[in-house]
Formats: structure tokens, sequence, C-alpha cells
């Protein structure tokens, strides 16, 4: 008992940002005491357990229920700079939103099984993703159409979607993981544009699916894994009959065209285009100079096109679900959703 207990109360404090000092001063203990209960070694009495309940905005049992969830094989894009103890507070945060995951799943009888398509294929060559997007597009029944939505594809194909809300120096890109050791996950930064949602969304499904050789770097996954989000966005054929197979120079309104079509940034196309050839590599650099010299060019390439949103729903709608089922009660719907009881009763409509 002593150990989840001292498990949920850290996880709440890093979660919140809450300091141990200012618990001491909310529970008149001393920081010695906070570090036992933090540790396992010593347990607060009633009254202090309910003081905080309040402080972390959660009911008194929910000290006393033990971990449901395990990430393994996280893998996680920050920032360098961004501080230890935001990247913990992070993964305290994907360890709660997966554990109300499961919860509702579990409520709702949701049986969840994945099947990785391309689990069987080993990358010993960074080109070979080219044909294992394309492999895996055909798997899913893509055929050679635009990705509408990066998200409701994850979805439908078993793999949890979590937008996490971190607005603090955009220091979190996205992670990948398998939890419990069996359905895997992806995890992005909701305050980004659509475009890098969907290229990042891509780029951890890589990390998830891809069997890479143990030869290449961490810099050279993370390559691999980058060619991979194009290539399923904008796939090889696709460039070669549109663009052709070789060009001297493209024009600004051709890469907008692709943008606006598949979802894919200016960047990641031009990126597409020297990585298979069809540009020389000099091209490119002259582009990434430009960008970085010229204001109104670097205004032009950035600029978001993509019309269609990137918005992950399904948790919600599993929410709702069980409130209409009254499996749940609204209470518990605020609680799993962070949401007021009040704007859980206006968007609840039963008919």
């Amino acid at each position: 008992m002593k150990e989840v207990f001292a498990y949920r109360l850290k996880n709440a404090r890093i979660l919140r940002g809450i300091s141990v000092q200012y618990l001491t001063e909310k529970l008149g203990v001393s920081k010695q005491m906070i570090s036992k209960y933090e540790k396992g070694l010593s347990i607060p009495d009633g009254k202090k357990i309910i003081t905080l309940a309040k402080i972390f905005e959660v009911k008194p049992d929910y000290f006393f229920t033990p971990a449901t969830v395990n990430l393994s094989d996280i893998k996680f894009r920050k920032k360098a700079k961004t501080p230890k103890k935001k990247v913990e507070s992070i993964k305290i945060n994907i360890l709660n939103r997966m554990e109300n995951y499961l919860f509702i799943e579990g409520i709702l009888g949701v049986k969840t099984l994945f099947i990785n398509p391309l689990q069987d294929y080993k990358i010993n060559d960074i080109k070979e993703v080219e044909d294992l997007a394309l492999h895996l597009r055909q798997e899913w029944n893509i055929g050679d159409d635009p990705v509408s939505n990066v998200i409701s594809l994850l979805e439908t194909n078993e793999i949890k979607v979590i937008e996490i809300n971190d607005d603090i120096q955009n220091s979190f890109d996205g992670m990948s993981t398998f939890v419990n050791d069996s359905f895997p996950a992806v995890v992005i930064n909701e305050n980004y544009g659509v475009e890098r949602k969907r290229f990042t969304l891509l780029h951890e499904l890589g990390h998830l699916l891809l069997n890479i050789d143990e030869k290449f770097s961490d810099k050279e996954q993370e390559h691999i894994c980058d060619r991979f989000a194009g290539a399923f966005l904008l796939p090889k054929h696709i460039l070669l009959k549109e663009v052709g197979v070789k060009r001297a120079k493209i024009s600004l309104n051709e890469l907008i065209n692709f943008q606006k079509q598949f979802g894919i940034s200016i960047s990641a196309i031009m990126y597409r285009l020297a990585a298979n050839n069809i540009i020389p590599e000099s091209r490119i650099k002259t582009f990434y100079i430009r960008q970085s010299t010229d204001a109104h060019f670097k205004q032009l390439v950035n600029r978001e096109r993509f019309l269609n949103d990137e918005k992950s729903n399904r948790y919600q709608r599993l929410v709702y679900k069980a409130l209409s089922q009254e499996l749940i009660s609204i209470s518990k719907a605020s609680s799993l959703l962070n949401t007021d009881i009040k704007t859980i009763r206006e968007r609840l409509t039963i008919i």
C-alpha cells in the first residue's frame, strides 16, 4: 500500500509541477516527511490524504489505485534544451492518459488486436523504406490516394493516439511506445500545425513498425523514420510521375500543389525530391540557404496549406459512449476528459 501511495503522490506532484516546499506548507509536515511519503517509507493520515486529494484535484482513492500501465521501448522526440523535470512531467502525463484510455476500453469491453504488417522485413538500407511505406499503404488499403487524416488512419488500425498540450518552448514533438508490451501508442504535441503533426505521427509510426538493423546509429534511425514518413505521405512513384525522373529546377507553385493535395510540408517535399535523386543536392542546399536568408521566401515556404484537421477524438467518443450507456457517472466522465461537469452536461445529448 505504501509503495502504491508513494508512486501516485510523486507522479501527481511532478505532473502538476508542485514543489515539495508547497506540500510541506499545506500539510504542515517537514520536507523529510514528504520524502518518506514519496519513497514509500511512510503514509499520511486520512485528513492529510483528503488535503492532498484537494491539492491534486483527484479523489482520495486515486492514491491507492495500483498502476495498470507500463510503457516499453520508448522513442522520445524532445528538444535538447528540454529540462529533465519537463521530460518526466510529459511521461507521467502520458502514463495517466493511457491509464484512463485502458480504463474506458475495459468498461466498454473493447478488445485491441494489433498486427504489424512490416514485422517480417528488416531494413539494411535506407532506400528500402520507400518500398515498405508503399507496402503499408497497400496493406491499409490506401492505394495512391492522399491520406486525408493520419490520426484516424492510425486509430482505425489499432494504434492509440494521444495529444499532449505542451506549449512551453515547444519542447516536445512526439513519442512512440508499446503499452503493456502489447499494443502501440503514439503521442504528439497538439499545439503543432497540421502538416507537422502528420509528419511527426508517421515518423513515430516508423519507430513502431520498422525493423531497423542495429548497425544504424540513433541519428541514422531518425533519418530512416523521416524518410518513411515522407514516403508514406507522398510515394516515390507519384513524384516520378508528376515531377519527372530528373529536374534541374522546380517551381514553388508545383510544390504548393503537392503540399495542398498530400498534406506534407514544402521542406519535406524538397527532401523527398533530393533523396530520390530527382533534383541535385546543390538545389536543396540552395533552397535551405534561401530559407534562412530570405524572410519573405521562408514565410511562403512555411505557410500551412493542408485544409483537413488532425485531431484525435476516439478516446472522447468512448467516454461519451460509456456515459450514454450509464456505465460511468458524469463525475467520472468529467475526470476522464479533464473537463468540468457543466460542460459535460451541455455536450451530452441522449437520443
